[in-house]
Formats: C-alpha cells, sequence, structure tokens
C-alpha cells in the first residue's frame, strides 16, 4: 500500500479503462486523477504536481508520445506508457520519447501495479552516505549526490526518474563497471513478458538519453563509458 498523498494521472481515452484503473488504484492507496485525452492532461499538469503519469500512446489528436515530449520540456514527472503496441520498435520510440517504461495491452492489474511501484522507488531519496563525494565533476556538468541534482553552471539539467536512479546508482560506485544485466536488477525492471534481452536493450536507450544531457559528444562518451565485456562505468573528474 502507498501514501495517500502519492498522486498518479491517468490519462487513456477509453473512460472504461480509465474507470477501471482509478478504481483499482485507489484500492491500492493512490490518490488518482485521470484525463480523457492530451489537452485535458495538459491543464490538469499546469495546475496540480503529480508523482507519475500512466499515459496511453494511441489517442485521438495528440498522441501519448508527444505530449511525452512536451511533458519532459518542463517536468521530470516519471511516465509509464500503455500501448496495444509491444513490438521493440515501438517501446524504444516511447523510451525515447521520455517514458520511464512502457507496458503493452493487454495487461495485468497487478503487473502494472508493480511497474508504478518500482518508478516510484527510482525516485532520488536523501539517503546518501556522508563519507561520499558530496559532488561529482563531469566536465562542464556537475552531479551533487546529495540531492541527486545535476547541473550545468547555474543551469540545472533534468533528469527524468529512471535517469535519476541511473546516476543514483553510478554515483554509489564511480569507476566500477556495471553490466546491464545488473543495472536492470538495480532499476527494479523485472523481466516480466519483455524478457531479459528487451529489458537491458531498454537501458541501453535509458544510457543513450542520459550521455546526451551529461557528454559534451555523446557518440565519443568521456564520463558515462561502455566497458567493453563488462557494461557501462561512471568516470569522474574530482569529488568534493
Amino acid at each position: 500500500m502507498q501514501d495517500d498523498d502519492t498522486h498518479l494521472l491517468i490519462v487513456d481515452d477509453d473512460e472504461r479503462i480509465r474507470t477501471l484503473l482509478q478504481k483499482f488504484l485507489m484500492r491500492n492507496g493512490f490518490l488518482v486523477s485521470s484525463a480523457r485525452d492530451a489537452a485535458h492532461a495538459r491543464r490538469l499538469l499546469s495546475g496540480l504536481e503529480f508523482d507519475l503519469i500512466v499515459l496511453d500512446v494511441m489517442m485521438p489528436g495528440e498522441d501519448g508520445l508527444s505530449l511525452t515530449r512536451a511533458v519532459r520540456e518542463t517536468h521530470d514527472t516519471p511516465v509509464l506508457l500503455l500501448t496495444a503496441k509491444g513490438e521493440a520498435t515501438d517501446r524504444i520510440e516511447g523510451l525515447e520519447a521520455g517514458a520511464d517504461d512502457y507496458l503493452a495491452k493487454p495487461f495485468e492489474p497487478k503487473e502494472l501495479l508493480l511497474r508504478i511501484n518500482a518508478i516510484l522507488r527510482r525516485v532520488p531519496k536523501q539517503d546518501e552516505d556522508a563519507d561520499r563525494p558530496k559532488i561529482l565533476q563531469l566536465g562542464s556538468v556537475r552531479y551533487d549526490v546529495e540531492r541527486g541534482e545535476l547541473w550545468r553552471g547555474d543551469e540545472q539539467v533534468r533528469l527524468t526518474a529512471t535517469e535519476s536512479a541511473l546516476m543514483r546508482i553510478f554515483s554509489a560506485c564511480p569507476g566500477e563497471a556495471l553490466s546491464r544485466s545488473k543495472l536492470v536488477e538495480d532499476l527494479g525492471r523485472g523481466a516480466g513478458k519483455d524478457g531479459a534481452q528487451a529489458q537491458e536493450r531498454a537501458v541501453d536507450v535509458q544510457i543513450t538519453r542520459l550521455r546526451r544531457k551529461i557528454e559534451s559528444d555523446p557518440k565519443q562518451p568521456r564520463y558515462l563509458q561502455t566497458v567493453r565485456g563488462a557494461g557501462y562505468m561512471l568516470a569522474v573528474e574530482t569529488g568534493v
């Protein structure tokens, strides 16, 4: 059960699905609002704070991918996409748009609940060890370990919940290579219907997106490195 102040937004043009999901998630301890389309969701987002958005991809008018991209411009709220398309290319497109996870229809409500809880667990918490460096320098950007914030000069770089979780994982062991399977495990992603290989591919997509925010040349990463045969490693310059 969640605290009753954990606020979710359900966006789906199917009224039956919206109602079923809202009732199910409320029974599991969430505060839930719903929107019938992207325009309705935009109005709610302009005036309310949400802890997570469950968003249907295929909607009339503006679709879920377009709305996800728009949300990412101004919010770091986690996004879980729901779609009738289950192909790997569709999942990757959703992740590249800024989503934190992707669930294909039809799905079991319990799996949706597990995915939501897994995403919420990735949101940074203020529980870093006191003896770790407080600031990690990555070229022109710096990562505040205690706050879970990435900065370029005086400008904060927005991170999604999954990107924040990845930075927290890497900053706990800078200079150490972490395998893709280990990252999948630490992110709290079960293989589920997608399978281990698809989940590892999803991690690759998230790494690519994170590099765009860290590296001056994402195609030649200096700080978030690929270690051949071992996985990924965060290489830092200095710690404060």
